[in-house]
């Protein structure tokens, strides 16, 4: 469990293509294995301290002939920002990804000083 020291609390939200691998027969479409995926997301104002991210998928275009087989997670968890980490093994094929995130967190007062 995330405790949360204080009464500012920030809620930063937001949605990212990922891939469209299908455009430019890319490896999510045509590979096959293990394949991975990561994209950087920026918070749109730094944290106190790294939040609590949720991501999901918010849309995905997958071969209907293959077995359907994805991984989303949030990693390198910063007061800046995180990756999206999107993972598909063995005959998958996807066309595109778009998936959606959440960060809640403790944010720093105005009147809070910042020392380097």
């Amino acid at each position: 469990m995330k405790k949360l020291r204080n009464h500012l609390i920030g809620v930063d939200q937001g949605s990212k293509i990922l891939f469209s691998d299908f455009e430019n027969s890319g490896e999510m479409w045509t590979g096959s294995g293990q394949r991975s995926r990561r994209v950087a997301v920026e918070f749109g104002k730094p944290f106190r301290s790294p939040p609590a991210v949720q991501v999901a998928l918010d849309m995905w275009d997958m071969d209907q002939k293959t077995n359907q087989r994805a991984d989303i997670t949030s990693e390198n968890i910063t007061e800046r920002g995180f990756d999206i980490m999107f993972k598909t093994w063995g005959d998958t094929k996807i066309a595109r990804v778009r998936a959606t995130w959440m960060a809640i967190g403790e944010l720093s007062g105005d009147d809070e000083w910042v020392l380097y």
